[in-house]
């Protein structure tokens, strides 16, 4: 996906009560965003593969379906700590923060998938929007993993469901996921498709360099790493 533009985070799409001047800049930050969303259903140049392989509809359907979150108390807890402090600076809400790392770490153990190492979507993130849930790139790829802003219609969401945290890293890891097993298992091929630029390298180096940053917890919840595996 191409580089996002990004806007502060926030917690909320709405303002508490009596913060009417916290009000108007989230107003008009949605305003921004629904014209963002309304444009991007125009046609214009982007990437041949944009998350349009015919296969991918099937799997995100069946993620969103599947919404229930699969978790070892020790190992989430462990996760938690090490990954909290990293994210503090890029996301200042502290149940913003929680909630992007228990959506990572749920979608990367989900149940009877395969093997998804967590610090890998945490560098995607990182590249695609710097956490940012309002991001847009020039293509219309919305939120923290910029998905395709044609997927919530095409499962019977809305488009505005897209900056919110929880579905919005369902679609991305399911997308990544299924990258990763077209490419079997080769991160940087997995890389460029998901940015749509095949045999490409230069957003893939970004996404390896990020995830030595957010590395350090990949076993978590997977025991001893079997041959093969991402990375």
């Amino acid at each position: 996906m191409p580089p996002a533009t990004h806007s502060p985070s926030c917690a909320s799409a709405s303002p508490p009560s009596g913060t009417h001047s916290r009000a108007r800049p989230r107003r008009r930050r949605a305003a921004a965003l629904l014209i963002a969303l309304a444009l991007s259903a125009v046609p214009r140049g982007a990437p041949a593969d944009q998350q349009r392989d015919p296969e991918l509809r099937a799997i995100i359907a069946k993620a969103i379906a599947e919404a229930q979150c699969f978790t070892d108390q020790y190992d989430s807890a462990v996760w938690y700590t090490l990954m909290e402090p990293r994210l503090r600076n890029l996301v200042k809400e502290k149940d913003e923060r929680i909630a992007i790392l228990r959506q990572v770490y749920c979608e990367t153990h989900r149940a009877g998938t395969a093997r998804l190492p967590p610090g890998l979507v945490m560098a995607v993130i990182a590249v695609e929007s710097r956490f940012d849930r309002w991001a847009v790139s020039s293509a219309g790829a919305v939120g923290l993993m910029q998905v395709m802003p044609f997927w919530p219609e095409r499962l019977g969401m809305r488009r505005y469901e897209l900056v919110h945290v929880e579905p919005n890293i369902r679609m991305g890891c399911a997308i990544l996921r299924f990258y990763l097993g077209y490419e079997h298992n080769d991160v940087r091929k997995a890389l460029a498709r998901y940015n749509g630029s095949p045999g490409k390298r230069n957003y893939p180096d970004l996404v390896l360099t990020a995830w030595t940053h957010w590395g350090g917890a990949d076993d978590l919840g997977f025991g001893e790493a079997t041959p093969g595996a991402a990375r």
